[in-house]
Formats: structure tokens, sequence, C-alpha cells
């Protein structure tokens, strides 16, 4: 948490200033009761009209002045605040922009969105308060009791035992609710994840009719979750009726004292109701205390949730300087290349070596789970390997800044993602200046362009999150056509053609080869057919390349791919 305090170094003026004003305040406050004091013993004892009213001036003096300063206390802890956590905003959402796919994978989505959103909330409400209280309250809370020694020191000691029984209770009770509500957050955290899940898999548990499971996992740990708020709620909503009880028994105590000490004639009535108010101070200013602490101990937890994710150190780091390319025979060597995911058992991929010429296609196929896509993610270096060597035209993949990386090579995922906007917008992601020519010609390409055509609106057809109101087929030829405009050298296609039908397929393919001759393309998928016209095919089972070779050279040596072949064959002439 310390370490994010570092985001307030801008607001040195706002963050002293506020606490400042708020000093200002609270000397105001101290000194009402005594000229409460004075209107009783002065004014009223003795009939003396024009002192009342002149202590009356001096009162709504001291409160205006009191209002000015805590209105413009709140102006500068709002603005600390808020400015503060923008900035650790804009600075985690950069951070998570670096990190890898392990990182992503290891950490999740919905843990990321939590940070960014509730707990940064939390946070920005505990600087917010603590700049504002965290001074006043024991200013006013030791002002009260040292003023009350200059009343009298026989009554103070009565506030002296107060304060500590109540500095028992309250740090007491935080003590025990400090952990609970860290435990809340990390329940709060699965409670997200799962509310997430099941929000995007909503379609996938209705058409397997398990709405009544996932309702009952929900309400199972969300009764967890609430079980436990409770709890923690029961505990701290003891501070209050406690601290209530310590100082009122000590009110109490304090007026029959007081009592007995003007019947004595060692104290005034205005001395007691001084001493009466500055008791009621301190009660006010210890539960504004008690919520404080709690507030302070929430933000902390939360700061050290977002202070962790901020240290969490990218496995992937990028040099700045530009590498100087080789122009050798091979734009893509994989030298004995090997690829375990964080906390696995085994390797994902092991001791593949491919070489790829410029201008080359290249298939990769395998069945499920066989490595097809850890290859691809290992060769646009999403990951690292874990043993071996890449080599990006002649040079070591981890020698390139991410930029002149991410230029090179042009991506299309198995998941297609289009974001909201227009058609437009979605195609400049690969290039921010493309014009609509080459906008279309992409289209074109992919055979998205029938699309386009069919909308009134042609590229400025907007389309909803996640491209939603087009087909699966639509959206895997809109990110076709996305990675074609910004004209890579080295074009993926992780099985992305996997919801067209094969005239389609075999239209995309054409084009890209006719169109994109000279670009190195690998495609990844599941149909022997997509591939088999590629310059080079790698045969991946259980992650070892079984078979690098031509479709003939594959038919005739690689029992696999014979297999893959001749079984979709089959079925192709069946249907």
């Amino acid at each position: 948490m310390k370490k994010l305090l570092r985001y307030l170094k801008d607001y040195k003026k706002e963050a002293f200033l506020s606490p400042f004003f708020k000093m200002i305040e609270a000397i105001f406050e101290l000194f009402v009761p005594l000229v409460v004091a004075a209107v009783i013993d002065s004014g009223i004892a003795k009939g003396d009209t024009r002192f009342v009213v002149k202590m009356v001036v001096v009162m709504a003096s001291l409160a205006a002045v009191g209002l000015i300063s805590s209105l413009t206390a709140q102006y500068f802890a709002a603005k600390a605040a808020v400015n503060f956590a923008s900035k650790v905003r804009h600075a985690l959402f950069e951070h998570i922009q670096k990190f890898s796919y392990t990182e992503l994978d290891k950490v999740g989505p919905s843990t990321l969105i939590t940070r960014l959103t509730s707990d940064l909330n939390i946070l920005q409400n505990g600087v917010n308060m603590t700049l504002r209280l965290f001074l006043r309250s024991p200013f006013i809370v030791f002002g009260a009791m040292i003023m009350a020694f200059t009343i009298d020191t026989k009554s103070a000691m009565i506030f002296v035992i107060t304060i500590v029984l109540l500095s028992v209770v309250v740090f007491g009770i935080l003590l025990i609710c400090i952990p609970l509500y860290e435990n809340i957050q990390q329940r709060l955290d699965g409670v997200l994840s799962l509310t997430r899940e099941d929000l995007s898999g909503a379609r996938v548990i209705r058409a397997f009719c398990k709405e009544d499971d996932e309702c009952s996992e929900f309400k199972e740990r969300n009764d967890l979750l609430t079980a436990l708020q409770n709890y923690t709620g029961r505990i701290s909503a003891l501070m209050n009726p406690v601290t209530l009880i310590i100082v009122n028994f000590a009110i109490i105590i304090l007026i029959y004292s007081g009592g007995l000490q003007v019947n004595r004639g060692r104290l005034t009535t205005g001395e007691v109701v001084a001493l009466y108010n500055y008791m009621s101070q301190i009660l006010v200013e210890l539960i504004k205390l008690a919520n404080l602490i709690i507030n302070i101990t929430k933000s902390a937890a939360c700061g050290d949730r977002i202070e962790a994710i901020l240290e969490m150190k990218p496995t992937i780091i990028y040099p700045d300087n530009y590498v100087q390319r080789k122009n050798g025979e091979f734009i893509i060597e994989l030298k004995h290349a090997s690829l375990r995911y964080k906390d696995a058992s085994k390797d994902s991929l092991s001791d593949i070596d491919l070489s790829v010429k410029y201008g080359d296609t290249v298939g990769i196929i395998g069945g499920t789970g066989s490595g097809k896509t850890s290859l691809i993610n290992l060769i646009a270096r999403f990951y690292d390997a874990t043993d071996g060597q890449i080599l990006l035209d002649g040079v070591d993949i981890k020698e390139y800044p991410a930029d002149q990386l991410r230029k090179i090579f042009g991506i299309v995922p198995q998941k297609s993602v289009l974001f909201k906007g227009t058609v437009r917008d979605n195609m400049k992601w690969g290039k921010n200046d493309a014009t609509d020519e080459e906008i279309i010609s992409a289209l074109e390409a992919a055979q998205a362009k029938e699309i386009i055509d069919a909308k009134a609106d042609g590229l400025d057809y907007k389309i909803e999150q996640g491209g939603k109101n087009l087909s699966g087929g639509q959206r895997q030829r809109m990110t076709i056509a996305r990675a074609l405009v910004s004209s890579p050298e080295i074009l993926i296609l992780d099985d992305s053609s996997s919801a067209l039908d094969f005239a389609t397929d075999a239209r995309l393919r054409s084009a890209i080869r006719n169109n994109y001759s000279k670009k190195t393309v690998f495609i990844v998928s599941q149909r022997a057919s997509s591939i088999r016209y590629a310059d080079k095919i790698v045969v991946l089972d259980d992650g070892k390349a079984v078979g690098i070779g031509t479709h003939d050279e594959l038919i005739r040596d690689c029992d696999i791919y014979r297999e893959i072949y001749e079984s979709q064959f089959k079925k192709e002439a069946v249907s």
C-alpha cells in the first residue's frame, strides 16, 4: 500500500492543505464550549444581555470560519483523492497491457476488473477520508481532554479513563475485523469470477439446461460472502453502542461529580456544561475515528491487492531498440523449442525444429490438445520458449521491441473478437491511417465485402459489442480482414476459418495466395483441405512434431496425417 502513495506526489499541496484546514476547523470547534461557558456564567447568570449577544456573534463567527475551513478542506481532499485514483488507474491499466499471456492466465480477467473498479473506488474513498479526518479526529479528542484539564484537573481524569476504555474497544474490534475484511474481498473475487463466467456462457448454460445448477452455485458462494459480511458487520456494529455506553456513563459521572463541585463552589455551571460539551465532542470524534479506521482498513486491503498486481513482473520483457534485420534465407526458425505453461506438470510443446522461408505457406494440423495454438503463440512471442531458441529473420525473437514485432505479425486468433463501433473503426485496429480503399481490398480478400455490401451503412455499419449482430462466419471474415489491413509480413490464421463453409474457405485461401503471395502465412486448421496445398505442413501430436513436409510427403510417411486426411475426406464424400 505504501508504494501507491507515490502517486500522490503531484498533489502534495492538496494533501497538505486539506488536513491543515481541517485542523483550523478543529481549533475553532474547541473554543465553542468555552464561549458557551462564558455565556452561561458571565451573561445569563448576571443578566448581561449585551454580553450574550456579543458571545452569540463570536459563536456565529467561529461557525462561519469553521464551515469555510471545512469546505476548503473537502475540496482539496476530493481533488487529491480523485486525481490519485486516476493516476493509479492509468498506471494499473498500462501495467496490465504489459502482461504476457502467462500473467493474464494466472490472474484472470474478473480479478483485474475488480482491481480497476471496486478496489480503486474504495481506495479513492479511503484517501479522501484520511486526508479529511485522520488528523482532525485525534486532534479533537486530545484537544478536548487538554481543554478539560484547563477547566478542572479532577474532572479531566474522567476524560483520560474514558479515552483509554474507548481506545481498547475501538482498536480491539478493529484487530478482529481487519483480517475479516481481507477475506471478504477474496470471497467477492470468487463471486465476480463466477458471475462473469455465467454471463459470458449464458447461451451454453441454457443449451444444457444448467440454469438451476449455476443458480445454486451462485447462491452458495453469495451466501458464504453474505454470511461473512454479516458476521463482520455484527462485530463492527458493536463499536457504536459500546462506545456510546462508555461515553454516556462517563457523562453521567461527569455531570454528577460536576454538580457536587458546583454546590461546593469549586466549579461554575458554565464550566460543567463546557466539560459536558467536550465529552460529547470526544464521543462524536471517536465514532468518526472508528469508522475512519474501518474505512482505512478496507482501503489498505484494496491497496495491497492493487499493489500486488503492479508488482507482478511481466515474464516477457521487450527491449527498446529496433533490431537490424539480416534478411537471411529463413524468416522463422525454431531450434529445439519447447514450451511449458506456468505450474504445468509437462511440456505443451517439446523439441520443435522448424525453418520457414520468406513467402512460404505453412499449415499446422493435429488433434485437439496437440499444441497447435501453443506453437502459434510461441512463434508470435505471446509466450517465451522454456527451452531452445526462436529466430525471426536470423535474430533471436527476444531482441525485438514490441512495436517492431507486432508490425511484423498479423494474427487472427481462434476466438473472433470485434469491438463496439463501426466496421471502419474495427478495420483501423490493424492500421490507424488505413484508407477506405485499403479496407475494401482487405474485405474482398477475406470474403467479407459481401457483408458490407448488404448493409446500407457500408463501412459505417455499427458492430455491437463482441460482434453479436454478426454470425460466427461473418466475425471470422471480419477479423481476417482486420489482420490483412495492416499488411503484415507474417500472417497467422489460428483456426480462423472453422465457421466458414468449404467453398468460402477455398476462396479465402485462394485470395490470400494470389493477393498476398509475398507474405509468409501460417494456417492452423482441423481441416486437411485447408492446408493441403501449403508449402510445408507441420503435424503435431501431444506437443511433438511427428511430421513436417508437403502433403504428398506426409501422406506417404506420416501415419497420423494420413489418418486425419482419409477420415475427413471419407466424411466429405459421404456428405
